[in-house]
């Protein structure tokens, strides 16, 4: 009885670890209508040449972000809330792995948005369909 009781919780636990949350970087999420507003960093040089958790190398002169869940291909418009400037980049990898942040840009993109010297700006993403 006592085996049965125990045993049951850990079944539990086993099976959560098992399910896929739409955090974790799935793919899980549909592309379309995708709309949400947040903090933008972007990747330093040193991830430049590495692999990219869709298996393409990181450039950081292309058009290029990583997102937690919106699936590898998809193309999103980032506009900077502050300047209202604009760039469509492609998903090609999971991130951004920092709390309260929702998309991690190439180097290139950040630029073309003027985020460069803050490193950090407030978006809007949204699905290009």
């Amino acid at each position: 009885m006592f085996r049965t009781l125990l045993a049951l919780p850990l079944l539990a636990l086993f099976l959560a670890g098992c399910s896929t949350s739409p955090f974790s970087g799935g793919g899980s999420e549909s592309a379309h209508g995708y709309r949400a507003e947040g903090k933008a960093s972007y990747y330093g040089s040193r991830h430049h040449g590495r692999r990219t958790a869709s298996g393409e190398r990181f450039d950081q002169h292309a058009l290029t972000a990583a997102h937690r869940t919106l699936p590898f291909g998809t193309r999103v418009k980032v506009t900077n809330l502050n300047n209202d400037r604009t760039v469509v980049v492609r998903i090609n990898d999971r991130g951004p792995h920092t709390r309260g942040r929702i998309i991690d840009l190439s180097h290139e993109a950040a630029e073309r948005l003027g985020m460069l010297r803050a490193g950090v700006a407030l978006v809007r993403v949204e699905t290009i369909d």
